[in-house]
């Protein structure tokens, strides 16, 4: 396997190696891993994303999953990077983490077999599919801008390939707790199966990105908290909340809401209302009070 990032390197974006705690570049600059400045691995055209996956997460919504997978699609606009701040905004309170493996396209691709996906994908990073659920009520059709405000898609810190991933364990973690551990083979659609359906009808192109589903207990975090997704061999992508510098404008648009619905799905899905308004350190010991 072998690790590519991007970094900002004396003002300029550059494709670097990982050898250890070192990046290297191709004309021979170095840089440690932890004074780099992360960008994310790859510029995509697209990000799509797959809304239920994992076993563990349709079991905790208490559904079950479609006879074959379902999409969203999140604005490149909303990509963000290792160490990158996710700005919740002012007026927000239901920003849920989801700590997800991405898949990075490597050449163009359309209208592939499952068994021919794998020779079209660049390698894998670690993403977080952040939610914005105040805004579901408008947007549940569409995810626009539950899932696709600015800064709601990290990715990195890396990009790793010929990643095998079968068997993998993801897990997330909030102020060094673990709220998520799961592992890939609770996944209904493989990598390949992901590709192989999208390619169908879209034409995905070097750099696209994948975010291929998240195992159960996604809740809300809050400005402070420290959000890292850990994912066996690729690496671990670590993020902080932030409150955005100005509110929701009230001058155009629907408001952000805390209906039975937003409130149900940030804490963790269609189970009878229980009239909880705010997250809760008592119901959900990993995640911390809002601050």
């Amino acid at each position: 396997m072998t690790e590519y990032r991007r970094i900002l390197l004396e003002g300029s974006a550059v494709q670097v190696v990982r050898h250890g705690d070192t990046l290297v570049a191709a004309d021979g600059r170095e840089v440690g891993v932890e004074d780099a400045i992360h960008l994310p691995p790859s510029e995509p055209t697209k990000i799509i994303a797959v809304h239920l996956n994992y076993d563990s997460r349709t079991q905790e919504f208490m559904t079950k999953l479609p006879p074959a997978p379902t999409y969203f699609h999140k604005p490149i606009t909303a990509i963000n990077s290792h160490k990158g701040a996710v700005v919740r905004p002012e007026g927000c309170r239901w920003l849920n983490y989801e700590g997800e493996i991405v898949i990075v396209i490597g050449r163009t691709c359309r209208n592939v077999s499952p068994a021919e996906a794998g020779d079209y994908i660049a390698g894998y990073t670690v993403g977080n599919d952040y939610g914005l659920h105040d805004f579901r009520d408008t947007d549940a059709g569409s995810m626009l801008r539950v899932k696709g405000s600015d800064t709601l898609a990290p990715v990195g810190p890396g990009l790793v390939t010929d990643w095998d991933f079968r068997g993998k364990q993801i897990r997330t973690l909030v102020n060094g707790a673990v709220v998520q551990d799961d592992t890939t083979d609770g996944m209904e659609w493989d990598m390949n199966y992901l590709v192989a359906d999208l390619a169908r009808t879209i034409t995905l192109v070097p750099g696209d990105l994948i975010y291929s589903g998240t195992p159960a207990n996604s809740r809300p975090v809050v400005p402070g908290d420290v959000v890292e997704v850990e994912v066996e061999g690729l690496g671990r992508l670590t993020n902080h909340i932030v409150t955005g510098p100005t509110p929701i404008r009230t001058d155009v648009g629907a408001q952000p809401t805390e209906s039975e619905e937003v409130v149900s799905t940030a804490l963790g899905g269609d189970w009878e209302f229980r009239g909880i308004r705010t997250p809760s350190k008592d119901l959900y010991p990993s995640t911390v009070q809002e601050k």
